[in-house]
């Protein structure tokens, strides 16, 4: 009984030191390691950027005191998916980015849930929203009477630009036999180096095409050239069918390319990261990418040479259009207690020496125009046709979703010979009036 006491006496002991040395340590330690510092929490998608982010995040804690945490969530459908469901249980972080349509974007706008951007940007003369290319902010501004029911203003903070183009290599096009400065400009000529290159062993165009946006892009870029934009609009509309003939000469663009040889072989269900392997590796004479593959070529082969070139014009009738625009825009949390806090961190990260420092970091075109002196000559190419730029997200209309994966798996079944481009418009032209029975006007509902 005597040695339980005791045993029981040494163990009250114990615990009792260890509750006091507890709380002296915390009464000795420094104030500032008790007091959390403020913290500005970051969601993103974007894996090539993480340690360039990390980076600037320590630099702005070392300038302002305030911690900022990039937290990255991949791939992107992976991403997208934990935006929605925060945005359902309130638990979105201070700043965030919104992936899919300009729909979508408005959807969390009228929900509440990202703050506008349109004073800040207009305080002191316009100082910050003068920073950017106006077709960058083109992609986060909603106008006044625009379909979705949104206020007009700037919703979105573009962190860098990009256009989506053609390129070639210049090594393949010596060895057979072309002048490397001299990229085919019109489809007549693209198509005649179908034969060539198949007779040299080589692919011709790689592109992420089993990802059918990239489809959906290309066909854009050649219905702007061959009808022009209003005819196009008119036709997201429902005032012009797809079975117009210059929708079916559109489709027929790819049955002509699938013939000619001119497309890779397997293609349609080619992911994006094996067209970019293909074309590194010099496999491939042509590649159908963004500005945001100079880093992944780089990556993979810094030898390689290799220029940028729009897509082959199909007619001198109306103006080239290619997909452009912000590459990644972030948005505030407009019930985030830290919003003021974060506004002023996307302005100190879009400003100039942190969009140079971005830019040099991670090979992707900066979206502040004063940060273009220096960067790699490839993506100065890119950035040359900006001014050529347009963007489903900056339409006053959109498509049905449903209309355009019919439309763009339709041409995958075009490029395997399974379908003509008439059967296809016949097909897609069913869908769109079947979704306009429905819903008159798209946008009317985001």
């Amino acid at each position: 009984m005597k040695r339980e006491r005791l045993f029981k006496s040494f163990y009250i002991y114990i615990v009792s030191a260890f509750i006091f040395g507890l709380f002296n340590l915390c009464g000795c330690a420094p104030q500032q390691e008790l007091t959390q510092k403020p913290t500005i929490i970051i969601w993103h998608w974007m894996t090539d950027r993480q340690p360039t982010f990390n980076a600037l995040a320590g630099r702005y804690e070392e300038e302002s005191g305030i911690k900022v945490r990039f937290e990255l969530y991949a791939p992107s459908d992976a991403y997208s998916s934990k935006v929605r469901a925060a945005a359902q249980g309130n638990t979105l972080p201070d700043i965030f980015g919104i992936l899919g349509e300009k729909r979508d974007f408005a959807a969390f706008i009228n929900a509440g849930y990202i703050l506008d951007l349109t004073p800040y940007m207009q305080a002191d003369n316009r100082s910050w929203e003068q920073l950017f290319f106006a077709k960058a902010l083109a992609v986060n501004k909603f106008s006044q009477g625009n379909t979705y029911a949104v206020e007009p203003g700037i919703y979105g903070v573009p962190l860098d630009i990009m256009t989506i183009q053609m390129l070639y290599n210049k090594d393949l096009f010596k060895q057979l036999g072309l002048d490397p400065e001299a990229p085919p400009e019109t489809f007549e000529e693209f198509l005649a180096l179908g034969p060539v290159i198949r007779g040299a062993g080589l692919q011709g165009l790689v592109s992420g095409w089993s990802e059918i946006w990239m489809i959906d892009c290309l066909a854009n870029n050649f219905a702007f050239n061959l009808m022009g934009e209003d005819k196009f609009l008119a036709t997201l509309r429902g005032e012009v069918p797809y079975t117009d003939p210059d929708w079916v000469k559109v489709l027929g663009f790819f049955q002509q390319m699938s013939e000619a040889g001119i497309l890779a072989d397997g293609i349609v269900t080619m992911i994006n990261k094996t067209a970019e392997q293909l074309f590194a590796n010099q496999r491939a004479v042509f590649a159908f990418n963004g500005s945001w593959g100079v880093n992944v070529y780089e990556s993979m082969n810094p030898n390689l040479n290799y220029g940028v070139m729009l897509p082959p014009k199909v007619s001198d009738e109306f103006p080239q259009r290619i997909w452009g625009g912000a590459g990644s825009s972030l948005m505030v949390n407009a019930r985030s207690q830290m919003a003021k806090e974060a506004v002023r961190f996307l302005q100190w990260l879009t400003d100039d020496e942190q969009q140079a420092y971005l830019s040099e970091a991670t090979n992707n075109l900066p979206a502040n125009k004063r940060c273009l002196a220096e960067i790699h000559p490839v993506l100065a190419e890119f950035a040359s046709n900006m001014d050529l730029t347009t963007h489903p997200n900056i339409w006053e209309i959109t498509e049905f979703p449903m209309v355009i994966e019919v439309f763009n798996k339709e041409i995958q079944s075009i490029i395997i010979g399974r379908k003509t481009p008439e059967q296809v418009a016949q097909d897609v032209q069913v869908v769109k009036e079947r979704q306009l029975r429905r819903r008159p006007r798209l946008g009317d509902t985001p």
